[in-house]
């Protein structure tokens, strides 16, 4: 037997799906779950609260996906590259993640849910990158005096330039994001030559 937290997810993933974010009410998933809209707030605080964590389940996934597509022996720049440009990828098709790209929205969102459970939480979403990162560290390949959070933090940042292309220039892409990932990995590597 399915729970009602469960119900009322399911219901809200097809509305958000179907409507976006903000074409979604409470009301509606409520209406899809057979419940009456105060059942909601047993469960979920706000439409934020339940947007975030079926986000952050559908991240979760894509980044599983991701770390299963790359040869974590092969040429870090090859690895980093695939990761990140996949990534993207996923997101963009994944009508739930592609909300990322609507910084209107999605600012909101990601600054509610970091107020109220830390920028810690969504740690776990790259602890599988970070162990590639670790690997290369202990290996010798890449520097190790930058801790394998902030080289994830970095790389990470390729992915905020990638939500700005608009600003940047739409021209540019996506040989800015292969160029800044060469200069990265460059500047990381041991020898630069590899």
């Amino acid at each position: 037997m399915t729970d009602k937290k469960s119900i009322i997810k399911l219901a809200a993933k097809d509305i958000f799906i179907k409507n976006g974010f903000k074409g979604t009410n409470i009301s509606e998933i409520m209406k899809s779950s057979n419940m009456a809209v105060g059942t909601f707030y047993n469960y979920f605080k706000s439409k934020d609260e339940i947007f975030m964590e079926i986000y952050l389940e559908e991240n979760a996934k894509v980044k599983k996906l991701v770390l299963d597509s790359v040869d974590k022996n092969d040429n870090p720049l090859h690895v980093i590259t695939r990761m990140m440009t996949y990534n993207i990828s996923l997101m963009k098709e994944n009508p739930i993640l592609k909300e990322w790209f609507n910084k209107e929205i999605f600012h909101k969102i990601e600054k509610s849910f970091h107020e109220k459970n830390g920028f810690d939480s969504v740690d776990f979403l790259y602890s599988g990158f970070t162990e590639i990162v670790k690997s290369w560290q202990n290996s010798g390949i890449i520097r190790n005096d930058i801790s394998p959070e902030m080289i994830m933090a970095i790389f990470n940042s390729l992915v905020q330039v990638e939500a700005h292309k608009s600003e940047i220039g739409i021209g540019y892409f996506p040989d800015l994001l292969q160029y800044l990932s060469e200069f990265i990995m460059n500047g990381l590597l041991t020898n630069p030559s590899k």
